[in-house]
């Protein structure tokens, strides 16, 4: 169901990694009734993986129906498309029980697919095996030059990734690659309150490190461990913050004590990206936080789940 279809628009909440985006949403759906979570995170669609992704709690979910969670094996890979089936499909199931969606995201580009409807390209493997076997890159970028010079002239010529994604759609679709749209930059007037969670970076980078070590406590080399003895991950799900750096060590690669430093650094540095994604867009209220993200409760509720005037 898109967005327009929804009769209760949705609050989302964003902000960057450890900065209590779950807490905030458990204490909206204690005061707000018949509120449903809808997690737009990348790596929570991963079965197994809960202790790395910071999953909400079994206690959780089974206080607030939560979507988008546990689709698809670790060993399985799935897109932002695929996600965009997922989360319109709970958006409607949330409409027919009468609740009201609250999105708690921290992956920008998966919450753009559902906020900005995003018309977003299918993926043909045998296309994309065909260009993968190609070695000359500078032929595969003449053949996107050819088949789409407006995607050609933004995508720079050593990038091999983003040149053989644009061929790929733009052969197995017939489409043009540029031709899926609007675009991460077009920031469209949308109906729904979109509020995000903002730490001093100091305090953040504090949250970051202690969350990683709480993760240890937790068992977060066991989990890692038995998904690694059960078969091969995708691509995406061995690269995940805290499993790539641990499937090193298990690996041989590294000492603990450096997979440890290094989760923590990459984590921090991950939240400066999402900080960066984030605030490109006009349309998020931006709330200062010091202590607890629950500060922002009270804006969240006000937000009333219905359509609200936004910035273009």
């Amino acid at each position: 169901m898109p967005l327009s279809e929804v009769p209760h628009t949705p609050v989302a909440i964003v902000g960057a990694t450890a900065s209590g985006k779950s807490d905030l949403a458990m204490a909206v759906a204690a005061s707000v009734e018949h509120t449903e979570i809808v997690a737009v995170d990348a790596m929570q669609v991963y079965r197994g993986m809960d202790i790395g992704t910071a999953k909400p709690s079994p206690a959780d979910r089974a206080a607030v129906i939560h979507h988008g969670l546990d689709l698809v094996d670790c060993a399985e890979s799935f897109t932002v498309a695929h996600y965009q089936i997922v989360a319109r499909r709970a958006l409607a199931e949330i409409a027919e029980r009468g609740g009201k969606a609250l999105l708690v995201a921290g992956t920008g580009l998966y919450l753009s697919a559902i906020v900005d409807d995003l018309d977003l390209p299918g993926s043909w493997p045998q296309v994309r095996a065909e260009l993968e076997r190609e070695a000359d890159l500078g032929a595969l970028y003449a053949r996107l030059v050819a088949a789409d010079p407006q995607a050609a002239a933004r995508i720079e010529p050593t990038n091999r990734r983003r040149i053989v994604r644009a061929l790929e759609v733009s052969l197995g679709s017939g489409r043009p690659f540029s031709s899926f749209g609007p675009g991460m930059n077009a920031y469209r007037a949308s109906a729904v309150t979109q509020i995000g969670l903002r730490w001093p970076r100091p305090r953040l980078a504090e949250r970051i490190e202690a969350r990683v070590h709480l993760m240890m406590d937790q068992g977060l080399l066991d989990e890692v461990e038995r998904l690694v003895s059960t078969g091969p991950l995708s691509a995406t799900a061995r690269q995940a913050l805290g499993y790539k750096e641990l499937i090193d060590h298990l690996e041989g690669r590294c000492s603990l004590e450096t997979a440890i430093e290094t989760i923590v650094v990459r984590t921090r540095q991950f939240a400066v990206r999402q900080d960066r994604w984030f605030r490109r867009d006009p349309r998020i209220r931006w709330i200062d936080i010091d202590r607890d993200s629950k500060e922002a409760l009270g804006v969240v509720q006000d937000g009333d789940f219905g359509p609200v005037s936004m910035a273009a």
